[in-house]
């Protein structure tokens, strides 16, 4: 199997992504927008890297928001995340 080969915290990370995207949009759990933003975050910098794109323009509210986001956690590695988010 492929995912013998992975650490354990690429397999835990991947894990909490599957769980937090099969969310069903009404159900009962339903995280707040700040916990929401917190693993958007934690996740493009887990699989992009440190934030690398220009601070959205004025309009742009919920890209500013998700901007300051990633522009928080700093300049850690890409994969750098994987441990925080799960």
């Amino acid at each position: 199997m492929a995912d013998d080969n992975k650490p354990i915290h690429e397999l835990r990370f991947e894990a909490a992504v599957k769980v937090i995207r099969s969310l069903p949009p009404n159900g009962s759990v339903q995280p707040s927008d700040d916990m929401m933003l917190k693993f958007y975050s934690y996740y493009n910098q887990a699989t992009q890297g440190p934030c690398d794109i220009p601070n959205p323009g004025f309009w742009d509210t919920v890209g500013k928001v998700k901007w300051g986001g990633m522009e928080l956690l700093g300049r850690n590695a890409k994969g750098g995340s994987h441990d925080r988010l799960c």
